[in-house]
C-alpha cells in the first residue's frame, strides 16, 4: 500500500536518492529543503510533481511553521524521515545563540516530530538519522553556553537524537515506531566531502537502509532501537545512551530549548 512519507533534507545526498527511490515505488513523497531553487530541482529529479516544503531547520520558528504547513495539507503522515543534518558550517551559532549543529541535528527533528505526532498513525514510523560518530553530550554546549568544534558538536548531536529516539519510543509504546539509523559511515554525501575531503561510498547503501527502516516488516517492532548499517544489524548505541543522568539532562535540555514540555499526542 502506498504511504505518505516526509523526508527532510531531500534536496541532495541520501535524502534525494531515498526520495527518488520511494517515489519510484509509488509512494507519495513530501520533500523538505532549505533552498527554494534546490527544492525545485529535486522535485524535477524525483518526478511526478511532489509537494515541496521550504524551511531553515536552524530556526525553530520555521520548524514549527513547517509542521503547521504539513498538517494543513495532510491528515495522515505514514513516515517522517528526519534526514537533514549539518556537520561543518560557517555559521556555528544561530541567531538565538544556540549551536547550529545541535539545532539542526537534534532539536529541529524533535520539534518537528512532536508537532506532527497528531497525524502519525500508530503503525507509522519516525526514522531518525544517527551516526557511528556518537559522543557523550555536553549539555551546557547544547544549551549554547560554550562552543564546540565541528566533530564534537556533530558526534554529540547524533547521540542526542539517538537518546530522544529511545525516549519517544518509551513514551509511545503503542506507536508510532521511533527508529535511529546510522545509514553508513563516509557515504558519498556533500557532508562527507566537505567534512572529510573524501569521495565516499555508494549513496545507495544509505538510501536502501532508510527505505527498509521506513517500510519493511523487519523494522515494524524495532521502536527505540538503533540500527548500525556499518555492521548491518541492530546494535547498542554509545553507552552514554544508557546513563540515566545523561539521558535526563539531555531530555531536559531538549524540552526546554524546543518549548515542548512532554511527549503528548495532541
Amino acid at each position: 500500500m502506498a504511504k505518505t512519507i516526509l523526508i527532510t533534507g531531500a534536496t541532495d545526498g541520501i535524502g534525494l536518492l531515498t526520495a527518488k527511490t520511494l517515489a519510484a515505488q509509488g509512494h507519495t513523497v513530501l520533500l523538505h529543503g532549505r533552498s527554494a531553487e534546490k527544492l525545485e530541482a529535486a522535485a524535477r529529479e524525483v518526478g511526478g510533481a511532489p509537494q515541496t516544503f521550504r524551511a531553515d531547520l536552524s530556526r525553530l520558528d520555521e520548524v514549527a511553521t513547517l509542521a503547521e504547513d504539513i498538517r494543513s495539507r495532510h491528515e495522515r503522515l505514514d513516515v517522517l524521515m528526519n534526514n537533514a543534518g549539518v556537520y561543518k558550517t560557517p555559521h556555528t551559532r544561530t541567531p538565538d545563540g544556540l549551536d547550529t549543529r545541535f539545532v539542526v541535528n537534534t532539536l529541529a527533528p524533535y520539534l518537528l516530530t512532536q508537532r506532527l505526532l497528531p497525524i502519525l498513525p500508530e503503525d507509522g514510523r519516525v526514522v531518525n538519522l544517527s551516526s557511528a560518530a556518537q559522543a557523550p553530550v555536553d549539555v551546557d554546549a547544547m544549551r549554547g553556553r560554550h562552543a564546540l568544534d565541528h566533530m564534537a558538536a556533530y558526534a554529540q548531536s547524533k547521540l542526542a537524537i539517538t537518546i530522544w529516539t529511545q525516549e519517544m519510543a518509551r513514551a509511545h509504546p503503542d506507536g508510532p515506531a521511533f527508529i535511529a539509523v546510522n545509514p553508513g559511515s563516509l557515504l558519498a554525501s556533500k557532508m562527507v566531502k566537505e567534512g572529510f575531503g573524501v569521495a565516499g561510498n555508494d549513496l545507495s547503501i544509505g538510501a536502501d537502509i532508510l527505505g527498509r527502516a521506513a517500510l519493511s516488516d523487519e523494522f515494524a517492532s524495532a521502536s527505540g532501537r538503533y540500527f548500525d548499517n556499518d555492521s548491518g544489524r541492530f546494535a547498542q548505541p554509545h553507552s552514554a545512551a544508557d546513563d540515566k543522568s545523561q539521558v535526563a539532562a539531555v531530555m531536559g535540555a531538549i524540552r526546554d530549548l524546543t518549548g515542548e514540555a512532554g511527549h503528548t499526542r495532541r
